[in-house]
């Protein structure tokens, strides 16, 4: 788990492609001595767990098998060596959460249409896929590249944020412009209640269409759909 708030602005130190993925590292000022081998970190919004860790005197380097999945599903497979990105350690117990629960597993890839300045901040936005753009929500949460971020301004499968000055120069999303790819996690609490919403609406159309095979009134069979509709469980 993570919270969305980016702890270094690492560097893609090599790549080593894989008939399974890849091997990426990564130049980084987190602190080694509080990184352990199989620890997660997310890089760009993507859960990867660390293999290899070697301390330098001003930066380390730490390395993170890729699979292939991995790869097609996010933008990693696009990284160049020197190309940034944004790290964050697994969210421990006694770690502010600032942002919002984040997973880092990476729903798609998204796309910056517009970014428009608004005082010192700017107002970036996004396009994502349409079985993406149903979690969004007014005012909701959403990570991209791994950076938690506010919903506003929904328009289909669009919505826009705003980035702080403090966000546009500690992150990625700074350095990108209209047209790059972006890495999106939906909020998680949307997710689930759309499966708890999704069972009862089955459930509901079992008992249903029980009643109706074991010979009930017709009319008590569709007053219980009616019921279960107008409680919000079937559409």
């Amino acid at each position: 788990m993570f919270t969305g708030i980016i702890e270094d602005l690492g560097t893609v130190a090599g790549i080593k492609r894989t008939n399974k993925g890849a091997l990426l590292s990564f130049g980084t000022t987190l602190p080694l001595g509080r990184i352990s081998i199989g620890d997660s970190v997310a890089v760009n919004g993507a859960c990867l767990t660390v293999v290899r860790k070697q301390r330098g005197n001003r930066r380390g380097t730490i390395a993170m098998d890729v699979s292939a999945e991995t790869l097609r599903r996010t933008t990693l497979g696009g990284l160049a060596v020197g190309d940034r990105v944004n790290l964050e350690r697994c969210l421990t117990l006694d770690k502010l959460l600032g942002g919002h629960l984040v997973s880092g597993h990476v729903d798609g890839v998204g796309k910056i249409v517009s970014i428009a300045p608004e005082g010192d901040s700017k107002l970036y936005t996004f396009e994502v896929a349409p079985a993406q753009a149903r979690y969004l929500v007014e005012k909701g949460s959403v990570a991209i590249d791994g950076v938690s971020l506010t919903v506003f301004a929904i328009a289909g499968r669009r919505f826009s944020v705003a980035l702080i000055p403090h966000t546009l120069r500690l992150t990625t999303l700074g350095q990108k412009g209209p047209g790059d790819a972006v890495n999106v996690e939906s909020d998680m609490l949307v997710k689930y209640v759309e499966r708890i919403l999704a069972g009862r609406s089955s459930g509901a159309a079992r008992k249903a269409s029980r009643r109706s095979a074991t010979g009930a009134p017709l009319s008590k069979t569709v007053g219980a759909a009616r019921h279960a509709r107008g409680r919000g469980v079937l559409p």
